[in-house]
């Protein structure tokens, strides 16, 4: 039995972030449904490209929504809150990503649904909050980079400004909206209150800035990119030339320097006050990355790693391909394979949270719509006023 078998949570969700987080739900046994209005084609990310498994099945949008069902239901009118009304005396959280002032507007906060179920979370993922002067404006995770700094502390000195290569933002927020369900959820099981609970994609890209915020809301110190991608403090972690190209070494604590002398050969580096301490190899960071290149120009990256294994921490620079192609993913469960109707087998990154003795599951994501008549059958609708709801456009 997976950790969270028994919880039902309403997404109300589109795009990245909202439901990359619902998604780690739905793969601990959460059951998520997906709502989706009829009208408008569903969560945008159907339609996002280049590549679709069918006409309807995108693959970006399979990425974010394995193992959740799909609810279509129009929350602009009376008769569709009426309906989710009634999906929340079912449910234990209601998650959205919306933009802020949208969440008052479609009924979704606490004080809407409390008299509905008062345990129910609502949990809303947003771009700069549901409050303040910027509660009405859209955002997207690059937008959250630039702004809080990313692009100054990514890519070499002296290059154009530059955002990290991956939706890091939004899927960092998006583990953050997961976290916040199921803390919403173990007060409201203690209390027997729910609540609303916030995050912004604007909050979690400052509040992951971490260490380098502390100094300069404390140091005044203004950190900026490296050269070959280093740590600003720790010596050696950076970037290092091999026969055959690079090799990212982080000796992060100090047993690692004299390790990696030893590995190289050159025991003497290791008993060199100059570079005794990391504060030592800091002042010494040019000397430290011109020798270490010398020494490793001896061997091809994938030689070094042999030598280095267990002892040095160490990766090679890998492509998406290489990634993905590496023995430790292939030949370790950390790729699924999926089953979508219609197209056949497909493969994804499989969950990285992992419970032993119980397997994630791995359905494909929802058709828009496929579980609409289910779910509320099961709430007691019967086949005439389902009928009668789709007609008029509810569902």
């Amino acid at each position: 039995m997976l950790p969270l078998e028994g919880v039902r949570v309403l997404a109300v969700e589109q795009y990245g972030a909202g439901p990359f987080g619902t998604m780690f739900l739905g793969d601990q046994g959460a059951e998520v449904i997906k709502i989706e209005n009829p009208n408008d084609g569903g969560d945008m990310s159907r339609d996002v490209g280049p590549y679709f498994f069918t006409p309807e099945d995108s693959e970006f949008y399979h990425s974010y929504n394995r193992n959740k069902k799909s609810l279509t239901l129009d929350l602009s009118g009376a008769e569709g809150q009426a309906v989710f009304h009634d999906l929340v005396r079912t449910a234990d959280a209601v998650a959205s990503n919306l933009r802020g002032d949208v969440p008052g507007k479609l009924g979704l906060t606490y004080d809407h649904l409390k008299a509905h179920n008062p345990k129910i979370v609502c949990a809303h993922l947003t771009a700069y909050g549901r409050t303040g002067p910027r509660a009405d404006w859209p955002g997207f995770d690059y937008l959250m980079q630039a702004e809080a700094g990313y692009f100054s502390l990514t890519g070499e000195p002296g290059g154009p400004p530059a955002r990290f290569g991956l939706s890091v933002v939004d899927q960092m927020t998006g583990l953050a909206l997961a976290y916040a369900v199921l803390a919403g959820l173990t007060g409201a099981r203690a209390t027997g209150a729910g609540r609303d609970i916030d995050v912004s994609l604007f909050d979690i890209a400052l509040a992951n800035t971490a260490y380098p915020a502390t100094w300069y809301l404390n140091e005044g110190a203004v950190q900026e990119r490296l050269p070959r991608s280093a740590h600003p403090s720790l010596t050696p972690c950076q970037l290092y030339k091999t026969a055959d190209g690079w090799i990212y070494l982080m000796c992060n604590k100090e047993k690692f320097w004299p390790a990696l002398c030893r590995a190289l050969g050159q025991g003497a580096w290791a008993e060199d006050p100059r570079f005794a301490k990391f504060k030592d190899r800091l002042r010494h960071r040019p000397l430290i990355e011109e020798m270490l290149d010398e020494a490793l120009a001896e061997r091809t990256t994938a030689e070094w790693l042999e030598v280095f294994a267990g002892a040095v921490p160490a990766a090679p620079i890998n492509d998406i391909k290489q990634a993905l192609d590496n023995p430790f993913v292939t030949d370790h469960g950390r790729i699924q394979t999926l089953t979508l109707p219609g197209y056949g087998d497909f493969r994804m990154v499989a969950p990285p949270v992992r419970c032993a003795g119980d397997e994630a599951p791995a359905r494909a994501a929802p058709r828009l719509g496929a579980d609409t008549d289910a779910i509320l059958g099961d709430m007691g609708y019967d086949a005439a006023r389902i009928g009668t709801l789709r007609a008029a456009k509810v569902i």
